[in-house]
């Protein structure tokens, strides 16, 4: 019993920590921003208090069924950052 609860609480904890963003936007430059997410090809940034994203390098980063939209967000030294993109639904009409 006492094994059982030992692990049910490890796997509380490991996937509230998966799901936590990473690092806030807002707090950093703009540059630092854009090479994490080029470095890692996808990344969940805090862009505000409350607020967070997905962001991915290119379109080898979404789901089949999605494509990429250019994202900004707000970062320490400018008001709309360009990071890379978000994986958007549906078909890309604009080609």
């Amino acid at each position: 019993m006492i094994r059982l609860t030992a692990v049910l609480a490890l796997s509380i904890v490991t996937t509230g920590a998966l799901a936590q963003a990473g690092p806030s936007t807002t707090g950093r430059p703009c540059s630092a921003d854009r090479a994490l997410v080029n470095a890692r090809g996808a990344v969940v940034l805090s862009t505000g208090q409350y607020t967070y994203g997905r962001f991915v390098r290119d379109a080898r980063y979404c789901q089949v069924d999605q494509y990429p939209q250019p994202a900004w967000v707000p970062s320490d030294d400018t008001a709309q950052c360009f990071v890379g993109y978000r994986c958007a639904d549906g078909p890309d009409d604009d080609f």
